[in-house]
């Protein structure tokens, strides 16, 4: 059944076939033995702040807090907290989603948006969805896609955005398909390269998803189907299209004049991946947008302009999607310092007053506090090392920029880097002790438009398009200056109350819950609990492998419950910086599992691979040619970075490509880098790739195989 709604306006018709799987969504669901009786996700559930039996929703709540209000675990008692049980998951790719729980049974979704039901109180699998991306997936979409990042409930359906731009409602009880929709339409998805990783939200019956892909040519977008049934009801552009074409409202007429040149051709950015929060108290919808597309400012906007609604918060209408307001965060943004992240809600006190204010921590260093009825600034302050910016103005909420620091009179070390002193892994607020409590990111990048013409500058397909030179000019920066915290953010005296030092750079999403407690997982394995109020360590457990995902609580048959997902760093940032690769976490042999805890759980985990580091290849007969690696490393990071690693130091997300013997021959590299012999495993076929190109990239590969690594690092991007 194809039905195309609203085709005159958006000129792109959207196909949507309810209750069938298509030849590109064929998928597998199996049960095994009874399912729970659902309850009703409605907004009544995923209003209620008090009751903490279920976590229906990426946050829990609207308010998107991750805060847990139940008590039986507490400071007091979390000593006793053991594992209840575990689960071993067999899906490729990343597994450091947030699971979601109702009514005592778990919704994890893994890899390439494979879906999970699990007992709560036991592990049994209840069913497993699979909708055969790893077979039926574009080369265009797998590139970018690292794996899914969360889920949705609404009523009887768990929701899920598939990384081949589909929605899809699957039946809680059965895992059964019962609607699909296509949500991407062509001025979105200009080039077939976006794709969907992030969480859709639910309220009022409706479902919102956006995409990623700033660098692939992507006009950003958010779209709203109707939960039940997955019809399209309505869609909102965060960049502007072709003036000739015709603008979809006014606001893209209004926005139109904040760009220069010809931005169109460049898709322009602006994608919305992961922040979407729904308000109540006002009905409506904050979106958090992303960087610009290419990041090189003089390519896409080279006369200036604020470029909206690139790295925005924009207010919509959550029945229309009609603008309401917007706070940009980085006017003509140019560093990949999106505003993504998770944007939650609370009441605060302000000047004695009680104040709707959202909170944001977006990549750029600064976390913000904005008035939710206005979309007025109220505050800004850094949470982290920032030189790209000296503060923002709280009159005209506008950043007091650094002189230089859009690279504009030669290359730049600048903090924080691409990865953003604060990623998606999500923040938590304790209305409890009023804190924020962020997954902190101490990291730096070089930036260089050095020797390029940005009239000449081409986009290349299937790529990592930046539009910066790689060009760093000889400059560098210590890693060994990189880490990570996690601290305590008093929103209203814009000041940390505590801060922690966390191993490695990227560490996993908070949870904060009523009991005073603060948990997050790290890249060395450890899952934590700590004291909210001082950061005290109070517990720890030793998980086999990383711990990236999200936590969230819930009951289930009374007994409370905490659980996680933890798998080797997958996608970026987690798995792409060297510093990550201490660890010794491997793609192949490391486990990826669902932990579940309850206090006096005796359960163990099953016998595991020890971590080891990855051990480069020797091999005398490969004989490097130092020019043909120059311009391999910079195929690398276009194509291949991402998941095996910068500077080809992989994390565990995928094989380390410097102990890989397929790299030492050539008809076996091309079967499997451009012929796509290990698609299965989640390595797509790079079939754009020319012979040269493979060899460039070999030579590049041995070439890091053979150095010494040092602590130098030369910048993420190419």
């Amino acid at each position: 059944m194809i039905q195309s709604f609203r085709a005159r306006a958006l000129q792109s018709p959207i196909l949507v076939a309810v209750a069938m799987v298509t030849a590109l969504g064929a998928c597998t669901s199996k049960s095994d033995g009874p399912t729970a009786t659902p309850d009703s996700v409605d907004n009544a559930m995923l209003a209620n702040e008090t009751d903490g039996g279920n976590w229906a929703s990426y946050g829990r709540t609207f308010n998107e807090n991750h805060f847990s209000p139940l008590t039986q675990i507490s400071d007091g008692n979390v000593a006793q907290l053991g594992l209840a049980w575990s689960l071993d998951i067999d899906t490729p790719l990343r597994a450091d989603s947030q699971p979601l729980a109702v009514n005592g049974v778990i919704y994890i979704a893994t890899g390439l948006s494979v879906v999970q039901a699990v007992k709560a109180d036991t592990g049994k699998v209840l069913w497993r969805y699979d909708p055969k991306l790893v077979e039926t997936i574009g080369t265009r979409k797998a590139l970018p896609s690292w794996g899914i990042r969360g889920l949705a409930i609404w009523k009887d359906k768990v929701i899920v955005g598939l990384q081949d731009g589909r929605l899809v409602g699957i039946n809680r009880a059965s895992g059964k398909l019962a609607w699909s929709v296509q949500t991407l339409d062509a001025k979105s998805d200009k080039l077939g390269e976006v794709t969907i990783t992030g969480a859709p939200r639910v309220f009022h019956g409706k479902v919102i998803i956006g995409f990623a892909g700033a660098e692939r040519w992507a006009r950003g977008a958010v779209s709203a189907f109707d939960a039940d049934t997955g019809k399209f009801l309505w869609r909102f552009f965060t960049v502007p299209g072709n003036p000739a074409d015709g603008f979809e409202d006014e606001t893209q007429e209004k926005i139109a004049k904040t760009w220069s040149g010809e931005w169109w051709k460049y898709g322009g950015g602006g994608t919305v991946w992961n922040a979407m929060t729904y308000d109540p108290a006002f009905n409506r919808i904050y979106i958090g947008t992303g960087n610009g597309g290419p990041w090189n400012w003089k390519v896409r906007n080279p006369k200036g302009g604020d470029a909206l609604f690139l790295a925005s918060i924009v207010a919509l209408d959550a029945d229309t999607g009609k603008y309401v307001w917007h706070y940009q965060e980085n006017p003509n943004e140019a560093w990949d310092y999106n505003s993504t992240m998770d944007i939650e809600l609370a009441t605060l006190s302000i000047d004695g007053k009680p104040r709707k204010v959202l909170m944001h921590a977006p990549k750029n260093g600064f976390f913000y506090l904005v008035d939710r009825a206005s979309g007025k600034l109220i505050s800004a302050e850094k949470i982290g090392k920032v030189t790209w910016a000296s503060g923002i103005d709280l009159k005209t909420g506008r950043p007091i920029d650094v002189p230089g620091n859009r690279y504009e009179n030669g290359p730049i070390a600048q903090w924080p880097g691409t990865y953003g002193t604060h990623n998606w892994q999500p923040m938590s607020f304790s209305p409890q002790t009023s804190l924020a409590y962020i997954p902190t990111i101490h990291q730096a990048d070089i930036y260089s438009a050095k020797g390029l013409a940005p009239k000449d500058w081409k986009r290349t397909p299937d790529s990592w398009n930046t539009g910066m030179s790689g060009d760093v000019g000889g400059l560098s920066i210590d890693a060994n200056k990189f880490s990570s915290t996690l601290q305590a953010w008093d929103p209203v005296k814009q000041q940390a109350k505590w801060k922690v030092s966390t191993p490695g750079v990227v560490n996993g999403g908070t949870m904060a819950t009523a009991g005073k407690l603060v948990f997050q997982g790290h890249v060395d394995g450890s899952f934590n609990a700590y004291q909210a109020d001082n950061g005290k360590k109070l517990w720890r457990f030793e998980a086999g492998v990383s711990v990236l995902g999200a936590p969230i609580s819930f009951l289930a048959n009374g007994v409370q419950y905490v659980a996680v997902l933890a798998a080797p760093p997958s996608g970026s940032p987690g798995a792409t910086l060297t510093v990550q690769a201490k660890y010794g976490w491997k793609y192949r042999e490391s486990p990826k599992r669902l932990l579940v805890f309850k206090l006096g759980g005796t359960a163990k985990l099953p016998a595991g691979a020890a971590p080891e580091r990855a051990e480069p290849l020797k091999d005398t007969t490969f004989k490097v040619d130092e020019k043909a690696a120059l311009t391999g490393g910079v195929e690398f990071t276009n194509y291949c970075m991402g998941c095996h690693g910068a500077g080809a130091v992989a994390a565990g997300g995928a094989p380390d490509l410097r102990a890989s013997p397929v790299v030492l021959d050539a008809e076996s590299f091309k079967t499997v880098v451009h012929g796509g012999m290990l698609k299965p495993n989640g390595m797509p076929g790079f079939d754009t790739l020319s012979d040269q190109q493979l060899l460039q990239i070999r030579n590049y590969i041995r070439q890091q195989a053979a150095a010494k690594q040092d602590s130098k690092h030369r910048g993420s991007g190419p």
